[in-house]
């Protein structure tokens, strides 16, 4: 089966990383699939983000990176992808990610979402908190692959 994994990576975490480790065992082909949302304000450019997860998995080889606009569930569509993967860190997620994927299989009945929720390690950790971290100069160390905590530092 082939799965997507959508979100806006911005930037990829730990967090992300253990949803995308975990994930990529459970499907043949894995689509970590950087959703561009010009109305969020980015640290990083769809470019960028799609390279950061590039080296992120990079050891992981039914995983594959790439981008996309609009409807999540078109392209899961396009990419012939029959699962969606949402990751979880808590109550409040959920809710948010219910509405999405209840909406998705009104939109196609064929493509199904599977919530996966996080090691217990990072269910405090967020993208936001991660750039907000690190713009007030504190350490990212442990919370995103050594290629964002670079990238991070010479950002900020």
């Amino acid at each position: 089966m082939k799965a997507i994994y959508p979100g806006s990576f911005d930037p990829v975490t730990n967090g992300h990383m253990d949803i995308i480790n975990r994930a990529a065992k459970l499907v043949d082909e894995l689509v970590v699939a950087v959703a561009v949302n010009l109305d969020k304000k980015a640290m990083f450019d769809v470019q960028e983000r799609v390279e950061l997860l590039r080296q992120a998995c990079r050891h992981l080889a039914n995983v594959k990176v790439d981008y996309f606009n609009g409807l999540t569930v078109s392209y899961a569509r396009k990419q012939g992808a029959g699962l969606i993967i949402k990751g979880l860190r808590a109550v409040s997620d959920f809710e948010f990610e219910l509405q999405q994927a209840l909406m998705n299989k009104r939109l196609d009945d064929q493509i199904e979402t599977m919530f996966m929720m996080t090691s217990a390690e990072y269910l405090f950790l967020s993208s936001s908190m991660v750039k907000q971290l690190a713009e007030l100069g504190a350490s990212v160390c442990g919370l995103v692959p050594e290629a964002v905590e670079a990238k991070l530092t010479e950002r900020v």
